[in-house]
């Protein structure tokens, strides 16, 4: 049959086939982040060297600092933002080296890093289980 001429169930396959390929294209081209379960701690580099000028933050989301260690200058000024959804704290494990006290979701504190050089293991006095670094030199 040279020449047939295509019913409409054909031309609906067809249709439903293109609609398809749309779909699944349109979704491997989006850019969001789509629930990939990434995490800031992940994407953040394991340590971070501060240059001054603001660079001193430590992040949180996810119930995970980051980046996980953080080089500062004695006596710096280090930002903290809870980007997680549940209060955290920045609390060394060492008495009284820095505290930020309760971080509510969203907001920022600041603390100061102390005045002598050496490492400063931090925790989340709320999730103990979080924990970090602070390296003064």
């Amino acid at each position: 049959m040279a020449g047939a001429v295509r019913g409409p169930r054909t031309r609906s396959r067809g249709v439903l086939g293109a609609v398809c390929l749309l779909v699944a294209l349109t979704g491997c081209s989006s850019s969001g982040n789509g629930g990939s379960g990434s995490t800031a701690s992940a994407s953040a580099p394991a340590s971070s060297s501060a240059a001054g000028g603001g660079a001193d933050r430590i992040g949180i989301k996810n119930f995970a600092f980051g980046p996980a260690t953080l080089t500062v200058k004695p006596g710096a000024v280090v930002t903290v933002t809870n980007n997680d959804s549940t209060t955290h704290t920045v609390t060394a494990t060492a008495a009284k080296a820095f505290d930020t006290g309760d971080i509510a979701p969203g907001a920022t504190k600041t603390f100061t890093a102390p005045a002598k050089a050496g490492s400063y293991p931090y925790m989340c006095a709320i999730h103990p289980f979080m924990a970090g670094t602070l390296t003064v030199g």
